[in-house]
């Protein structure tokens, strides 16, 4: 990829790669401040180590017009990383944007329009994947990522890795679930991910080097979550009353 870069740049931003995997960021973040340093790079013709303040306050007034806060905020801190372990240089502009606070309630999913969601879901291991996030709590990426060592049916816990700031965490297992993951795990019977990817079918299942697609469950989701007359945006955000804590 760095072979389309001018050499200075290609040097900067192999550079920035190996700093960001050496620190330890999650994928995503490491995936965030590349994207950053890369639209930096052709926005001001891969010359990008003496950048001035009032240049930065022109791109990013351009990016706020094109990106949400989120994209802007990402470019920044990838801006900052690059600035003080690549050019080894201080951060001097810490106020350089300030996005606006906001506080979005989430979208709530009754236990009705759940078990709704489940019963539409045709597919048995995304029905099983989805009814695992609801009644644990689950990120997305934090359900793909469970393998069968997680899951502790003597104390009645799972062990979710790598979630959130790089930390472990234990959730309670609810009797329903661990009934549901034995019988669902009976029919691939994958000696290490629980859920196993289904490109070679439910016969080579057991064979998967990967879990579930992570967009076949999300467009999977919006497709049953539609049939089903959900509008929410977030249609597996956890109720908390949603399932027995037993």
């Amino acid at each position: 990829m760095t072979t389309s870069f001018p050499a200075h740049f290609a040097r900067q931003y192999d550079s920035h790669l190996k700093h960001l995997k050496l620190k330890g960021l999650q994928p995503k973040t490491i995936d965030a401040y590349a994207r950053a340093i890369r639209r930096l790079g052709a926005y001001f013709d891969y010359r990008i180590e003496a950048l001035t303040e009032a240049q930065l306050t022109e791109y990013f007034s351009d990016l706020i017009g094109t990106h949400s806060w989120s994209a802007v905020k990402l470019d920044l801190y990838g801006l900052k990383f690059f600035t003080t372990h690549v050019l080894k240089k201080p951060w001097a502009m810490p106020d350089l944007i300030k996005p606006p606070k906001t506080q979005r309630l989430p979208d709530i999913v009754t236990v009705d329009e759940a078990q709704r969601l489940f019963l539409a879901t045709r597919v048995l291991s995304y029905r099983v994947f989805y009814f695992t996030l609801y009644s644990l709590g689950l990120r997305l990426g934090e359900g793909l990522a469970l393998t069968v060592a997680d899951i502790d049916a003597e104390r009645m816990r799972v062990q979710v890795r790598d979630a959130k700031g790089n930390r472990d965490r234990l959730v309670p297992l609810p009797q329903a679930t661990l009934a549901v993951l034995r019988r669902f795990w009976l029919t691939h019977r994958h000696p290490e991910l629980l859920f196993p990817n289904r490109s070679a079918g439910l016969k080579g299942a057991q064979r998967a080097s990967s879990p579930l697609d992570r967009g076949g469950v999300q467009l999977t989701l919006r497709k049953v979550a539609t049939a089903c007359g959900l509008k929410k945006r977030s249609p597996l955000t956890v109720c908390a009353t949603a399932m027995p804590r037993t």
